[in-house]
């Protein structure tokens, strides 16, 4: 016999009969319109009202899709790992070379080859529209869009229909107008993937209609910390912490293990898919997300993330106040704001008690916190967290809304006109969308050269030769291999960088099987960042060369202007590319028009970016 449905605090946790609200609507509609046309047989019935949540879901993910396809076509690429680590392994399953880091090495191992694979499919798709390998670059980008569409949508929905609508329509602003979502959405790295997956576990867990979804949460939690980033796995605690305790206090503990038995056993489906992925392009059995926590956490201090740079302990809290602005100061009052509006009116502002309310927005306190501490600090680490940003941020202003709109003539606020009221709330949200726009529109206008100066290569003087491409301080630049032809191969010539550079794939078609750069040992790689010479080739081996030139950057024996060297070399295309070092800070961070009026020290200060070709002995 099936269990019996245990209740606390009037919340059904087991599934509610299917669709029993539903037909008692559609009876309800159906006896109005059989009495409609009794009393006018000609009348028609009218159709049942449509469910506004399904509306605003539409046009919900209308306005995500449009913000996520500009990123996928104009975003820069602003993390070298997105390329090296991402974009070139995918490159070499479709087109058969690339660059490849020592993480992809057999001897350390510490990347899935199944998250290449779920972009290489699509990527391989996408090059039967074109024969351009920068097509399946975007068209990947653009799948990338779909798909954080879609799971911001579901995330909205669900905020929309279980907390409030308002407060959903608040998520949504904050999300398409934030900079942080506009380059996180479509970024090519297992953060960006845990992110999505972030969004959907969370809308499983708020989503109490019909049953707990326990299972459905931790999956979803699970195939972002397998497939993405193990790491992300820490965003589902308060969550469980939550469900745990609820089972204890209703006596739920058999339905609740039998939930988590259904999640291990979805997790554990999805990890074996992985490790037989592994195996097979690693030729050995491995267990990638575990090798990544081993190297990340229990590597120590000479071979640990550590050697790639530190940060200070605000490096955060500086940085999501340049992405998400007034937002992110409204993500971190969430919590308080709850308790204090709460305190005063004695009542919550949704559809939830006080104590859930604080379960949503504690994944994002959670992340912040375990992150601030690290002393390796990246951008890209708070990737999973930016949704959960963006729910603290709406919870907070639509709880600050519900006190500030009050009509209450015993309270301050009821006694404020509405018009000052209106001013309060508006200029500040009007401000931050002003400043989320110029901050997009600043980093698309400022660097976003790596990705147009390589199209004089497609054409046909050089897109069927072999050849090289070469890069010297620019090497972190390259936007990866898609951009060159079939013949040409990306190199690295010395520069001031003293680290270890990528290295070739084996581009072997005989006699190793399939993928051999996979598993093949490649030579001179390491995970102390210690530079490997065999990385490096001679400049007079690059017929081609990448070169930047600043006017505030010194030149150097290593690091000379190769592009104002026009004996040797000739300027194929150049792009304007911002110089940080003259710029203020206020042309570093948002677009500035380029007007004459506009004072000396707030102007952008340009360099250029380019590609040259070695000129032909005369």
């Amino acid at each position: 016999m099936p269990p019996k449905k245990p209740k606390a605090n009037g919340v059904r946790f087991a599934p509610d009969p299917p669709q029993s609200s539903a037909k008692v609507e559609k009876a309800l509609q159906d006896a109005k319109n059989k009495l409609q046309l009794q009393k006018n047989p000609n009348a028609r019935p009218k159709p049942p009202p449509t469910e506004p949540f399904i509306i605003d879901s539409i046009w919900a993910f209308y306005s995500f899709l449009a913000v996520n396809l500009l990123a996928a076509l104009y975003a820069p690429i602003q993390d070298c790992d997105e390329v090296f680590n991402y974009w070139e392994p995918t490159n070499y399953l479709n087109r058969r070379f690339g660059l490849q880091t020592w993480e992809y090495s057999p001897e350390f191992a510490i990347r899935s080859w199944l998250y290449i694979v779920l972009h290489a499919i699509p990527g391989k798709f996408g090059s039967l529209f074109s024969s351009r390998p920068s097509f399946e670059f975007y068209f990947v980008r653009v799948v990338l869009a779909f798909l954080c569409a879609l799971c911001e949508t579901r995330l909205f929905s669900t905020v929309s229909r279980i907390l409030n609508p308002r407060l959903g329509t608040m998520f949504l602003l904050v999300t398409v107008l934030s900079p942080g979502m506009f380059h996180a959405s479509v970024a090519y790295l297992p953060s960006s993937f845990s992110m999505y997956m972030t969004m959907m576990g969370t809308a499983a867990f708020i989503d109490w209609r019909g049953g707990l979804k326990t299972s459905q949460g931790i999956m979803w939690f699970g195939i972002g910390a397998m497939i993405g980033w193990p790491f992300s796995a820490a965003l589902v605690v308060p969550f469980m912490i939550e469900e745990s305790t609820l089972a204890w206090l209703t006596q739920d503990k058999s339905e609740f293990i039998w939930r988590l038995v259904d999640a291990a056993a979805r997790c554990v489906c999805i990890l074996a898919l992985q490790v037989a992925v592994d195996t097979f392009f690693y030729h050995g059995v491995l267990v990638v997300p575990w090798r990544i926590v081993m190297y990340n956490v229990f590597s120590g201090s000479a071979r640990g993330p550590d050697i790639f740079g530190t940060e200070p302990w605000h490096f955060y809290l500086r940085n999501l106040l340049l992405n998400f602005n007034v937002w992110f100061l409204l993500a971190i009052l969430a919590g308080p704001v709850i308790g204090i509006q709460f305190l005063a009116r004695g009542r919550p502002t949704t559809k939830q008690s006080p104590v859930r309310s604080m379960v949503f927005v504690a994944p994002f306190y959670l992340w912040l916190a375990i992150f601030s501490a690290q002393p390796h600090k990246e951008e890209r680490f708070m990737y999973p967290a930016y949704p959960l940003l963006a729910l603290n941020a709406a919870i907070a202003l639509h709880s600050i809304l519900a006190y500030v709109g009050s009509t209450d003539s015993k309270k301050l606020m009821g006694k404020i006109p509405p018009h000052v009221k209106l001013a309060f709330v508006s200029l500040p949200l009007l401000f931050s969308a002003a400043i989320g726009l110029l901050r997009t529109a600043g980093i698309v206008t400022a660097y976003r050269a790596p990705l147009q100066i390589y199209e004089p290569l497609q054409g046909p003087e050089y897109a069927k030769i072999d050849s090289t491409v070469c890069f010297g301080k620019d090497w972190y630049r390259f936007p990866s291999s898609y951009f060159l032809p079939q013949g040409m191969r990306a190199r690295f010539v010395k520069s001031a960088f003293d680290g270890l550079l990528p290295g070739q794939y084996n581009e072997a078609e005989i006699g190793f099987g399939f993928f051999p750069g996979t598993w093949l040992i490649p030579p001179g790689m390491n995970d102390q960042n210690i530079e490997d010479p065999g990385k490096h080739i001679d400049i007079d081996n690059c017929p081609f060369l990448v070169d930047s030139e600043f006017p505030g950057s010194q030149t150097s024996a290593l690091e000379p202007n190769y592009i104002e060297d026009d004996k040797n070399w000739e300027i194929l295309k150049c792009s304007s590319f911002l110089d940080a070092s003259k710029t203020g800070i206020i042309g570093r961070t948002l677009w500035i028009p380029e007007l004459k009026i506009i004072p000396e020290r707030f102007q952008r200060k340009w360099g250029r970016h380019c590609l040259l070709k070695r000129r032909s002995p005369s």
